[in-house]
């Protein structure tokens, strides 16, 4: 049997029956994802090819029919597993509407939902979240694709949802870290240098780099970077010329903009905007 050879192509689009949520389908040969993360839940199907992305230290492999699901602000890759590369579809699904349906599952105010490294294999649970990714990208009747959509996700919490570990909380709780986060989140167009930084924590420019890159996952600049990026979705949601949402971000020039949005979404800024 021949192999297909899948190409670089994506569609990012929205529905109204999952606001603030974005949606993927897409297939990518020689796209490959550099080190970045996303606000929201990453809930992805392979649907055929293989991926292979960095995630929590390990290298994983996520094959056609595997969920290979991205808890919210964690650092991970990816890039094809094999030489024909992969497709699949993904549901960007908002912290707070997950949040709310474990609210709605459990009948009471629930943990934050967490779920492990390990990509997750089950077949059953696969067909639920295509059908529905399929279901709410024709937006034929919103009934039957939101029924869909609770399904799969509700699926996903009910089988796999876990807690999140002490050791990641605390972590993510480090005060030196936050304090650092949001003096990099402030004021994202002014320069900030290194030692700048580390004053704000009162360590030096060594230290300062290590315990942030350590906690997580990426230099200080490049998670700056990342703020920066997941702040142009709104403004380009709501139709801000790319050009304004690029000198408004801080970068450089709008070829700068372009070069790292591409990098972590797979398409440029106004094609994105455009679907």
């Amino acid at each position: 049997m021949t192999s297909t050879r899948f190409r670089d192509s994506a569609r990012y689009w929205r529905t109204p029956l999952l606001p603030g949520a974005d949606l993927l389908t897409a297939e990518y040969h020689d796209h490959a994802f550099t080190p970045h993360w996303h606000d929201a839940y990453t809930i992805p199907v392979i649907e055929a090819g293989a991926e292979t992305y960095q995630y929590r230290g390990s290298r994983h492999v996520a094959e056609a029919g595997s969920v290979p699901v991205i808890n919210p602000g964690e650092v991970h890759t990816g890039s094809r597993a094999i030489d024909e590369g992969w497709r699949y579809r993904v549901l960007y699904a908002p912290v707070d509407f997950l949040q709310q349906l474990a609210n709605d599952i459990a009948g009471a105010e629930a943990p934050l939902p967490w779920f492990d490294a390990d990509v997750i294999r089950d077949d059953d649970l696969a067909r639920r979240l295509s059908h529905a990714h399929q279901l709410l990208e024709v937006n034929g009747d919103p009934l039957a694709a939101h029924a869909a959509m609770l399904d799969a996700l509700s699926t996903l919490l009910v089988r796999y949802g876990r807690t999140r570990p002490d050791a990641l909380q605390n972590a993510a709780d480090d005060p030196r870290v936050n304090a650092m986060k949001t003096r990099l989140s402030d004021e994202l167009a002014a320069p900030l240098t290194l030692a700048e930084l580390a004053d704000t924590v009162g360590l030096s420019p060594f230290h300062a780099a290590r315990l942030f890159t350590r906690t997580t996952g990426l230099a200080p600049h490049a998670w700056r970077n990342q703020i920066r990026l997941q702040r142009t979705l709104a403004p380009l949601r709501a139709g801000v010329p790319v050009t304004d949402v690029a000198a408004a971000s801080g970068f450089t020039d709008q070829s700068h903009f372009t070069r790292h949005f591409k990098r972590m979404f797979g398409v440029p800024p106004g094609r994105w905007q455009g679907n």
